[in-house]
């Protein structure tokens, strides 16, 4: 699975990071949220691209750990950068961020939107199941209702396939 990261949008949105990026700077965000994406691909094995606005870099550089960091253009925004790798692919993906018009673009594309904090709680899950040395729990299976009347539609069920891979 391929997981595309609006990256100050995330590092703004959960304390940890956002109080890193007040005391140390936004380079120390940046790194911050790094590491713990770092950490997730080793536990869930994921393809993981996050980006970020053009003030830090240029270009697309490899964060370490199979991270993939890109830097928007000068002028243009990480969610345009989002969007565009989107449109070259991104069925299937699951996209990491708070902003309502990034989550837009991804169901437009026919990937799945995951906030930012919902992502923070996953990140957490899996600091400590390798701290604990074991797998990550799953969450609880929705309950199964009778027949095809209480079925979700398809479109909503292959998201929540998605999500449940995440």
């Amino acid at each position: 699975m391929r997981i595309l990261v609006d990256g100050y949008n995330v590092i703004r949105r959960l304390p940890e990071l956002r109080a890193v990026e007040r005391a140390e700077g936004l380079a120390a965000g940046r790194e911050a949220l790094c590491a713990h994406l770092r950490a997730y691909r080793r536990a869930r094995g994921h393809a993981i691209t996050v980006v970020f606005d053009g003030a830090g870099g240029t270009g697309a550089s490899s964060g370490g750990g199979g991270l993939t960091v890109r830097f928007s253009r000068a002028g243009e925004t990480a969610d345009a950068v989002i969007a565009r790798l989107l449109e070259a692919g991104g069925s299937g993906a699951v996209v990491v961020s708070s902003d309502t018009a990034v989550a837009a673009a991804a169901r437009r594309a026919g990937a799945a939107a995951v906030t930012a904090e919902e992502f923070g709680a996953r990140l957490e899950a899996v600091a400590i199941g390798a701290l604990k040395g074991a797998e990550e729990e799953s969450p609880p299976a929705p309950a199964k209702g009778k027949g095809p009347s209480r079925r979700l539609p398809k479109a909503e069920r292959a998201r929540r396939a998605r999500l449940g891979k995440l």
